[in-house]
C-alpha cells in the first residue's frame, strides 16, 4: 500500500522535464550572466560580481513565484486573469506618464521602485496569455469565424501592442502577437482564418517597420550590417564576430573578447553571443535543446490535460518562452533584425526572470495535473505500442461491445 501511495504521488515525466530544464537554464545564466558582466560591473560598480548577485537574488524570488504558482497558481489565475489584465494594462499606461516611466536608451519601459526597475510589458505578456486561454476555452464558437476571434481577444492584443509600441518595444509586441497566434491554433481556429490574421500581421509589421527611422535603420543593418559596421550594424557585427570566433567548443569559460567593450548589453539581450564565443557551436546546441525539452514536455502537457482552460494555458506559456527564446536566437545569429528580446531564464532582467518563473510555475501546476496513466498511454502510443488495454472486464467482450450470444459455440464447432 505504501509503495503505490509513493508511485501515485511521483509527478508525471512532462513535470520533471520541465522542471529539470529550467534549473540547468538557470545554472546556465548565472555562470555566463557573472562571465558576460564581470568586466563591465567591475568598472561601473567597483564590484565584477554585482550583476551576478542581483542574478541570484532575481532567480530565487522567481523560483519562489514558480513554486507557489505550481502549487495553488492555476485555479487563482483563472478566477483573477481579468483583474491581472486590467492591472497589466494599467501598468503598461502609466510607463508613459511623466515622473512615473523611466526612459533607458531612448525607450520608456520602466517604472522605478526605488534601486529597482520593473517592466510592466512583462507582465503583460503573462496576462495576455491568461486572458486568451480563458475566453477560447470558454467561448468555443468564437472560434468559428473570423469576427470572433478578432472581437474581444484580437482588440485586446491589438491595445496591447499598440501601448508597447508607443514605448516603444516592437520585440515584445512580436513575442505578444506569436504566442497570441500559437493560442488560436491549439485552440483550433479555422486555417483560412489564421492565414488572413498571419497575412495581415506581417504587413503591419512590415509598415511599423519601414516608416519610424530607427526601425528602418536595424532592418537596413539586417540586410547588411558590414556596410555600416560602425553605426547601426555595430551590434550585429560584434555578435557575428563573437559567434564566429567560437568554432566548435569555443574559446572557454571566461574567455570572451567581444563581451570586454565590443558587444553592447553582453549581459542582458546579446548574451547568447558570448555563449558563443566561450562554449562555441556546442554550447550553443546544448542550449538549444533545453528549450527544445521545454517545448516538448510543455506542448504534451497541453495534449494531455484534460481541462480546456488547462489546455490552453499550458500551450500558451509554452509558446510565450520559446517565441522569445527563437527571436533572441535568430537576431542574435543575424537571421532577424535586433529586437532586444531576452533570452529566457538565460539574460540578466528582473522582470522577465521573475514574471517567466511564474508562468513556468503555472506551466508546472498543470503538468502535476496531468494523470500518470494518461502521459503512460500516450507514450505507449507514440512508441507503436497504441493497442487499447483488455481490462478483466473487457475479457467477455470483444472491442469493448457485448459479445454475442452463441459466439463462443459456433468458434469451438
Amino acid at each position: 500500500m505504501r509503495r503505490s501511495r509513493k508511485a501515485r504521488a511521483k509527478p508525471p515525466l512532462e513535470y520533471s522535464i520541465l522542471y529539470t530544464a529550467t534549473l540547468c537554464l538557470l545554472a546556465v545564466g548565472s555562470v555566463m550572466v557573472y562571465s558576460a558582466s564581470s568586466a563591465e560591473s567591475l568598472i561601473a560598480a567597483g564590484d565584477p560580481s554585482y550583476f551576478f548577485k542581483r542574478y541570484l537574488i532575481f532567480g530565487l524570488l522567481g523560483l519562489a513565484a514558480l513554486h507557489v504558482a505550481s502549487r495553488r497558481g492555476v485555479d487563482v489565475a483563472k478566477r483573477l486573469t481579468g483583474p491581472l489584465l486590467a492591472v497589466a494594462f494599467g501598468l503598461t499606461l502609466a510607463v508613459e506618464l511623466p515622473g512615473i516611466g523611466v526612459s533607458v536608451n531612448g525607450a520608456t519601459r520602466w517604472i522605478a521602485a526605488g534601486p529597482i526597475q520593473f517592466q510592466p510589458s512583462e507582465l503583460l505578456k503573462v496576462a495576455l496569455v491568461l486572458y486568451g486561454a480563458n475566453l477560447l476555452s470558454s467561448r468555443p464558437k468564437q472560434l468559428q469565424t473570423l469576427g470572433g476571434l478578432c472581437k474581444p481577444l484580437l482588440l485586446v492584443v491589438g491595445a496591447a501592442c499598440a501601448l508597447l509600441m508607443k514605448q516603444p518595444d516592437m520585440g515584445t509586441a512580436l513575442v505578444v502577437c506569436f504566442t497570441t497566434f500559437c493560442l488560436m491554433i491549439a485552440a483550433g481556429a479555422r486555417r483560412r482564418d489564421l492565414g488572413v490574421i498571419l497575412g495581415t500581421l506581417a504587413f503591419l509589421a512590415l509598415v511599423l517597420a519601414i516608416i519610424e527611422p530607427y526601425r528602418r535603420a536595424r532592418l537596413m543593418s539586417f540586410v547588411d550590417p558590414w556596410k555600416d559596421a560602425g553605426g547601426d550594424g555595430f551590434q550585429s557585427v560584434q555578435a557575428m564576430i563573437a559567434m564566429g570566433s567560437g568554432g566548435f567548443f569555443g574559446r572557454g569559460l571566461g574567455e570572451s573578447v567581444q563581451k570586454i567593450f565590443y558587444l553592447p548589453e553582453a549581459h542582458t539581450d546579446m548574451i547568447l553571443a558570448v555563449i558563443g564565443e566561450e562554449l562555441g557551436v556546442f554550447g550553443v546546441t546544448m542550449l538549444a535543446a533545453l528549450y527544445g525539452l521545454i517545448g516538448y514536455a510543455g506542448f504534451r502537457t497541453a495534449k494531455l490535460a484534460r481541462d480546456p482552460f488547462q489546455k490552453l494555458l499550458a500551450a500558451g506559456v509554452t509558446s510565450l518562452i520559446l517565441a522569445q527564446a527563437v527571436l533572441n536566437f535568430f537576431a542574435v545569429m543575424g537571421m532577424a533584425p535586433l529586437t532586444g528580446v531576452p533570452l529566457p531564464f538565460i539574460s540578466y532582467g528582473n522582470s522577465n526572470m521573475i514574471v517567466l518563473l511564474g508562468a513556468m510555475g503555472l506551466l508546472l501546476g498543470v503538468a502535476a495535473r496531468v494523470p500518470a496513466s494518461a502521459s503512460r498511454e500516450l507514450r505507449a502510443i507514440e512508441g507503436g505500442r497504441g493497442e487499447p488495454r483488455v481490462t478483466r472486464a473487457d475479457r467477455s467482450r470483444r472491442h469493448g461491445g457485448p459479445r454475442r450470444a452463441g459466439a463462443g459455440s459456433r468458434r469451438r464447432s
